[in-house]
C-alpha cells in the first residue's frame, strides 16, 4: 500500500467499506461542537463519492485518501480529475492538465500540510500540471472554502468548514483565483421601488410571459431549464456542461423539494428564455436529524415536505440565454422572476428572507441583480490554485 509520512501522520487511500465510512464521518467529530454546522446527510455523501451512483464519474475519476494519526481518522481529502472539465477553454478557470482536489477537511496544519501533498502527487501522476480546489466534486456541487461569514449556518446545499483552512492552505502555497458570493435578501417587505417600477413594465408587456413549472411534466420540464442553464452559464468562469446523465440525476433529488410556485420560467414570444429555481432551506430541518433519515426522521422530513414552512428560501440556479444578457431584457427578466417567486415564498410557505447564489464574483450583472433586489454579501467562498 502506498502512503505518504509526516511526523506521526500517515496518509492513505480510501479502499473498503469501512475506509467509506470512517471518510464520511469524520466531519461530524470535528464539527460536533459548532453551532453552525449542518450535519448533511450521511447517505448523500455516500452517493456523492460513489461510482455507479453519481453520474459525474461517467466524465470524472477521483482517489480518496484519510489522514491517521495514533490510530484515529484526522484528515480527509479527494483528489480528482473531470474530464470534461480538461476539455474547457483556459481562459474560462479549467482546461488542459487542471485537476481539483476537495472534500477536504483536517484536524490541524500538520494534517492539511500533508493530505494537500498528497493530492497534488496524485494529480501530477495523472499528468496534471495546475492543483485548484476545493471543489467537491464538481462545480455543480460544493465549491470553494468559506472564507466570509461563519457566523452563521449555510443554506442547503452549501458548504461550510473550519476559519483555520484558509491559512493552511495558502501555507501550501495556494492563491485565490475565484470567489462565490451568496446574497442575503430580505423578501417579506419588497422588493426596492426601483426594481419594482422595472418589473411592473414588464408585467404590461405582451412579449414576455412568466410561468410556474407543471410538475406532472417533470422530466420534461428538468430538462428545459437545465439546457437554458447551460446555455446561460456556459461563458462563465469554471463551467463544465451537465450531461444528459446528471441532469436525470439532479432531477431525479430535486424533485421532493420541487413546489410549482417556486419554480418560474419566462418566455418572451413563446419561447423559454429564463428560469429561477428557489428550494426551501431544508437545512432548517436537518439541522437537528443527525445526518440520517432512520429510524424516524424520514417520516418528519416527509411529513414536513407536504407544506414546508422555512424562514429561508434559496436560489440555488438561475439563468437567461446567452443571446439576451447583454440586453435590459436580461435584467427585466430576472428581476420578474424574483419578484413573481418572492410573493409566493412570503405568502405560500412564510419566508422573511433570500439565500441568492452562489454567484461568481466575477459576474457583475448577477451581482446587479443581487444588489438591486436589496441583498447584501452574507458568504464568500474562494477556491484557490497552484502550479504543480
Amino acid at each position: 500500500m502506498s502512503e505518504n509520512r509526516m511526523s506521526e501522520i500517515t496518509i492513505r487511500p480510501v479502499v473498503t467499506k469501512t475506509d467509506r465510512k470512517a471518510f464520511v464521518d469524520l466531519p461530524f467529530r470535528l464539527y460536533a461542537n459548532d453551532p453552525n454546522w449542518v450535519p448533511p446527510l450521511k447517505d448523500e455523501v455516500h452517493g456523492l463519492i460513489t461510482p455507479g451512483k453519481n453520474p459525474w464519474f461517467e466524465h470524472g475519476e477521483a482517489e480518496f485518501f484519510l489522514a491517521e494519526r495514533a490510530g484515529q481518522v484526522v484528515g480527509r481529502i479527494s483528489a480528482h480529475i473531470d474530464h470534461l472539465a480538461l476539455k474547457q477553454p483556459p481562459e474560462q478557470g479549467m482546461g488542459p492538465g487542471c485537476g481539483n482536489w476537495g472534500l477536504f477537511e483536517a484536524e490541524d496544519a500538520a494534517v492539511a500540510t500533508a493530505l494537500i501533498a498528497r493530492a497534488e502527487d496524485a494529480l501530477r501522476a495523472k499528468g496534471m500540471t495546475r492543483s485548484m480546489g476545493p471543489i467537491s466534486l464538481a462545480m455543480w456541487d460544493e465549491p470553494g472554502l468559506l472564507v466570509e461569514g461563519f457566523d452563521h449556518p449555510p443554506v442547503v446545499m452549501m458548504g461550510f468548514n473550519s476559519s483555520a483552512y484558509a491559512p493552511w492552505i495558502e501555507a501550501a502555497g495556494y492563491a485565490g483565483v475565484q470567489d462565490l458570493l451568496t446574497y442575503d435578501l430580505p423578501i417579506d417587505k419588497g422588493l426596492p421601488e426601483l426594481s419594482n417600477r422595472i418589473v411592473a413594465m414588464g408585467e404590461r408587456s405582451d412579449k414576455i410571459r412568466i410561468r410556474r413549472v407543471d410538475k406532472s411534466r417533470f422530466d420534461e420540464e428538468a430538462a428545459l431549464l437545465l439546457s437554458i442553464l447551460n446555455d446561460a452559464w456556459s461563458d462563465n468562469w469554471g463551467f463544465v456542461p451537465f450531461t444528459d446523465a446528471e441532469i436525470a440525476y439532479a432531477g431525479k433529488k430535486l424533485k421532493p423539494i420541487v413546489y410549482e410556485d417556486l419554480i418560474r420560467v419566462a418566455e418572451v414570444d413563446g419561447e423559454p428564455v429564463a428560469f429561477m429555481m428557489t428550494i426551501p432551506d431544508l437545512n432548517e430541518k436537518l439541522k437537528n436529524f443527525g445526518g440520517s433519515l432512520f429510524p424516524f426522521n424520514w417520516a418528519k422530513l416527509l411529513w414536513w415536505l407536504r407544506k414546508p414552512k422555512v424562514t429561508t428560501m434559496r436560489v440555488p440556479l438561475m439563468g437567461v440565454v446567452k443571446k439576451l444578457q447583454s440586453t435590459r431584457m436580461a435584467s427585466q427578466l430576472a428581476l420578474m422572476l424574483v419578484e413573481y417567486i418572492r410573493r409566493d415564498s412570503v405568502s405560500k410557505f412564510g419566508a422573511v428572507r433570500g439565500d441568492f447564489g452562489w454567484v461568481l464574483a466575477s459576474n457583475g450583472p448577477m451581482k446587479s441583480v443581487g444588489e438591486a433586489v436589496g441583498g447584501t454579501v452574507n458568504k464568500v467562498y474562494r477556491i484557490y490554485e497552484k502550479a504543480l
